[in-house]
C-alpha cells in the first residue's frame, strides 16, 4: 500500500503529512455539506401540515444522517491532530467512507415510507461524495477504485433491500434487477472518480518533477534568506535527508550566480565536524542553481535563547567551544565567515551526540589567503558585512582590512547573548547599535543579569569583545585553550542527552523565523564603494 505520491513516496513524511492534511480537509467539507443538506430537508418539511421536528427527524431518518455527520466530524477532528501511520490514514480513509455513507444509506431505508426511490437519492450520495474525494485526495487510480468500491457496497445494499417495494408494469422488480440498475450508476461513478483522479493525481505528479533538483526532490520550505531559499529534500536513492539551498529566480543574476558559486567551493573546503557539510552543487537544465548539505533537525541559539531563556554557563562554554573549532579551521586556510551569529549556528543531534553545534552560512565569507585576488563585488571588501548586533567595531570603520578577529568578537557576543538572554548592544536605529559597539563599553554579563558567572568565562568574553583587536584573544585556538581552563561548571553528555529527551520535540519544531543556512533578516551587506561611485 505505499503507493507514491508523484516523487514523494506516501510513506514518507511529507506524503503522510499531505495525505493526512487532505483527508481532514476533505472530512471537513463532507460534514459541513452534511449538515446543509440536513437543514435544508427540514426546512422543506417545515412547510408541510403537521410538522414535528422530532418526528420528522424519527421518518425520514435525521438520527442517521447526524450519524454520517458525526463519523466526517470525528475523522476530522482525529486528523487534524497529531500525525498518523500510513496504515492507519489508509484505514481511516476506507473506514470513514464506508461508515458515512452505511449511515446515508440506512437513512434512506428508514425514509423510504416516506420518499419515493430512495435508492436512486443513495445513488446521487454516493457519486458526490466519490467524486468529492477523488478531487480533495490526488492519489494513484487503483487507490481510488478501491475506496470508490468499499463506498458503494451501502448502495448496492440499500439496492436489493428495496427491490420488492419497486414496480414495473404492476410487477415487482426482481433483486438482481434493482442491483444491476445501481451497479450501472457505481459504474459511472467510479469511472468519473478514477478520471478525475488520474487528472489531479498528473497535475502532482508534474509538479513533483518541477519541484525535483538533480537527484533531489524537494519536500518543504525550511527557510528564506538574503540569496536564496532552503528546501528540506531526499536524494532519489539513498534516501537521506538533505538540506537543498538555491538561488531565487528573482535575485538570480552573474554576480549573484558567482557569489552563490563562491560559498559552495568554500564550504565545501571545510571538513571540521562542527561545520556544515556540502554533499554537492549543480544547475538545472531551466537555470536553478542550488547545492545540497546535511539536513540539521535542530534548533539555532537564536531560537534556543528565545523558546527556552538564557543557558547555563556549562553549556555555553560546550558550544563556544565546539563554535571555536569549527572557526578554527576556516581561519587556518585563510576565511573570515564574517556573520557569526546566533541564527547561523545550529544545535542538534550527530552521530550519537546530543549538543552538536554546526556553523553554518559562509556566504559572505572573506578569503584572506587569496587578499586582492577577488573581485570586490564578489568579496565585497569595501563592504560593511555582517548582523549589526553581532559586527565587530573594524567591521564598522574598515570592513576592507578586518581578519579572523573580527568573528573572535561575534563569537563573544554570542557567547554574551547565550548567557544573559540579550544582545551586548541594543538599540532603535542601525547607527544607534553601531555606535554603541564603536564607542560603548559593555557591560559585563554577570551584572546584566544580577547572578554570579565564572569569572574566567566572563573574562573571556569580555576580551573577545575589546574595541581593539589586539586586545582580544589572537586566534579561535587561544578562545578554546581559554575555555578548557574554564573546567566549571561542566555541561556532560548526560546534561546534554537529557535536555534534548525532554525538549527535543519543542526544539525541532520551525517556524517562520527558523531556518538553515540562510543569511537573515539581520544580515546587511553595505557596498561602500558603490555608495562611494554614486555620490561622486
Amino acid at each position: 500500500m505505499a503507493l507514491p505520491f508523484g516523487d514523494t513516496p506516501l510513506d514518507s513524511r511529507a506524503g503522510r503529512a499531505f495525505l493526512q492534511r487532505r483527508l481532514a480537509l476533505f472530512s471537513a467539507v463532507a460534514a459541513t455539506l452534511g449538515a446543509f443538506a440536513l437543514v435544508a430537508f427540514q426546512l422543506v418539511n417545515a412547510g408541510l401540515p403537521g410538522y414535528e421536528l422530532l418526528g420528522s427527524f424519527t421518518k425520514t431518518g435525521g438520527v442517521f444522517q447526524l450519524l454520517a455527520i458525526g463519523v466526517s466530524s470525528a475523522i476530522w477532528l482525529l486528523t487534524s491532530g497529531p500525525s498518523f501511520s500510513l496504515r492507519m490514514l489508509l484505514v481511516l480513509d476506507a473506514l470513514g467512507t464506508l461508515l458515512m455513507l452505511s449511515a446515508y444509506a440506512k437513512m434512506a431505508s428508514v425514509s423510504g415510507v416516506h420518499v419515493q426511490r430512495v435508492e436512486l437519492v443513495m445513488m446521487l450520495i454516493t457519486l458526490s461524495v466519490g467524486t468529492l474525494r477523488a478531487v480533495m485526495i490526488p492519489s494513484p487510480w487503483p487507490h481510488t477504485l478501491v475506496i470508490g468500491a468499499i463506498g458503494s457496497v451501502p448502495a448496492l445494499a440499500l439496492a436489493r433491500q428495496t427491490a420488492s417495494t419497486m414496480l414495473f408494469d404492476g410487477h415487482p422488480v426482481p433483486a438482481w434487477a434493482a442491483m444491476s440498475q445501481i451497479g450501472v450508476w457505481i459504474l459511472v461513478s467510479l469511472a468519473i472518480s478514477v478520471v478525475t483522479s488520474r487528472v489531479i493525481y498528473g497535475l502532482r505528479c508534474q509538479v513533483a518533477q518541477v519541484e525535483r533538483l538533480g537527484q533531489y526532490v524537494l519536500e518543504e520550505k525550511i527557510g528564506e534568506g538574503g540569496m536564496g531559499a532552503v528546501y528540506r529534500a531526499r536524494h532519489a536513492l539513498l534516501r537521506r535527508p538533505t538540506a537543498i539551498k538555491l538561488v531565487l529566480p528573482e535575485r538570480a543574476g552573474p554576480e549573484n550566480l558567482a557569489r552563490f558559486e563562491r560559498e559552495v567551493q568554500l564550504t565545501a573546503s571545510l571538513t571540521h565536524p562542527n561545520t556544515v557539510s556540502v554533499y554537492d552543487y549543480g544547475s538545472t537544465p531551466d537555470g536553478v542553481f542550488y547545492y545540497a548539505m546535511e539536513f540539521l533537525d535542530g534548533i539555532d541559539l537564536e531560537q534556543l535563547v528565545t523558546r527556552f531563556g538564557p543557558q547555563p554557563a556549562g553549556r555555553v562554554m560546550h558550544i563556544l567551544r565546539q563554535v571555536a573549532a569549527s572557526l578554527a579551521e576556516a581561519h587556518g586556510i585563510g576565511l573570515v565567515h564574517r556573520d557569526v551569529k546566533p541564527g547561523n549556528i545550529i544545535l542538534c543531534e550527530r552521530g550519537g551526540q546530543a549538543d552538536t553545534a554546526k556553523v553554518v552560512d559562509f556566504g559572505l565569507v572573506k578569503n584572506l589567503s587569496k587578499r586582492g585576488q577577488d573581485t570586490p563585488s564578489l568579496s565585497n571588501v569595501n563592504a560593511i558585512v555582517g548582523t549589526p548586533l553581532y559586527l565587530a567595531p573594524e567591521g564598522l570603520v574598515s570592513p576592507d582590512h578586518i581578519d579572523a578577529r573580527a568573528d573572535l568578537y561575534a563569537l563573544g557576543a554570542v557567547g554574551y547573548f547565550l548567557l544573559t538572554g540579550v544582545p551586548v548592544f541594543d538599540g532603535r536605529t542601525l547607527l544607534e547599535v553601531a555606535a554603541q559597539h564603536l564607542h560603548q563599553a559593555p557591560m559585563p554579563p554577570s551584572e546584566r543579569v544580577g547572578l554570579t558567572l565564572p569569572p574566567k568565562l566572563e573574562a573571556l568574553l569580555m576580551r573577545c569583545l575589546a574595541k581593539d583587536a589586539n586586545l582580544r584573544p589572537q586566534s579561535a585556538a587561544e578562545i578554546i585553550a581559554a575555555l578548557d581552563e574554564c573546567s566549571e561548571p561542566s555541561w556532560s553528555a548526560a546534561d546534554a542527552g537529557a535536555w534534548w529527551m525532554k525538549h527535543g520535540a519543542r526544539a525541532r519544531q520551525r517556524d517562520g523565523a527558523q531556518e538553515q543556512s540562510s543569511a537573515g533578516p539581520g544580515t546587511v551587506v553595505i557596498d561602500l564603494a558603490r555608495r562611494v561611485a554614486q555620490a561622486g
